[in-house]
């Protein structure tokens, strides 16, 4: 089966194809598809968080050097910046981008470094919005590790979908909480260490608590508030890597 694409009519129909063709595939299938399809045209994009280990090791084994994002917000736990220097050693992934919010970003929107106590949707879209989209320019599509049993709008997500310019990959939507702890048993992959402190997902500090058992596992984030994604998975205007002062 060929996956090659007509750069000049690729989005919409390549990804309804893709989607057709992968809703039932094996993670490791779907990322194989992804680099097949987009080549150096490709990115990851992982948190470094309570499951990454799962999808990063996939990767490590189809394309070492694929660029893997990581939003490195400022107000990340210092256990996750931990965990991203040696879980990508292990790994062996040897291009891992860390992205950072702009100095005059920040100096515009939250020059106190307190707006997530005032506006946790602003505080996302300079800290981690922004600087992705900057970063997803120069890819014509990207990976992500959501999985649908995380619930909220990520219940109906397809495997491939269409995201603005690029095509999207969801590799995990179909595993289930046992599938991911089985393959990480498996391979002996090492757990974010606030796994164990009950923190099941796990965000910027200051907008991430433990979870009691029998509480969903994105519960502890934002947690008090409506708010359920930090905006990198909302589709979004053009222009608004632009649009600094009024977008947030």
């Amino acid at each position: 089966m060929s996956l090659a694409y007509d750069h000049a009519n690729w989005r919409q129909p390549l990804a309804a194809r893709l989607d057709a063709e992968l809703r039932h595939a094996h993670p490791r299938t779907v990322l194989e598809a992804a680099v097949e399809t987009l080549g150096q045209r490709l990115a990851l994009v992982s948190s470094f968080g309570a499951e990454s280990a799962v999808l990063l090791h996939m990767a490590s084994k189809v394309k070492p050097d694929i660029p893997v994002l990581f939003l490195d917000t400022g107000m990340l736990f210092g256990q996750t910046l931990d965990y991203r220097r040696q879980l990508a050693a292990k790994l062996g992934l040897t291009d891992v981008r860390d992205l950072r919010p702009l100095y005059q970003d920040l100096a515009v929107a939250d020059p106190e470094a307190k707006l997530w106590q005032t506006d946790t949707d602003a505080c996302c879209h300079v800290r981690k919005v922004l600087p992705l989209d900057r970063a997803l320019a120069d890819f014509d599509g990207w990976i992500t590790g959501r999985k649908r049993f995380q619930g909220g709008s990520r219940l109906a997500m397809p495997v491939v979908e269409q995201a603005e310019h690029q095509i999207k990959f969801n590799p995990l939507a179909n595993w289930t909480r046992e599938d991911l702890d089985a393959y990480a048993a498996e391979y002996e992959l090492p757990a974010h260490p606030l796994v164990a402190q009950g923190f099941p997902s796990i965000g910027c500090w200051p907008c991430t608590k433990p979870v009691e058992a029998g509480q969903d596992e994105r519960s502890g984030r934002w947690a008090g508030s409506d708010k359920t994604e930090c905006g990198i998975h909302t589709a979004r205007a053009p222009g608004v890597v632009e649009n600094v002062g009024g977008g947030i």
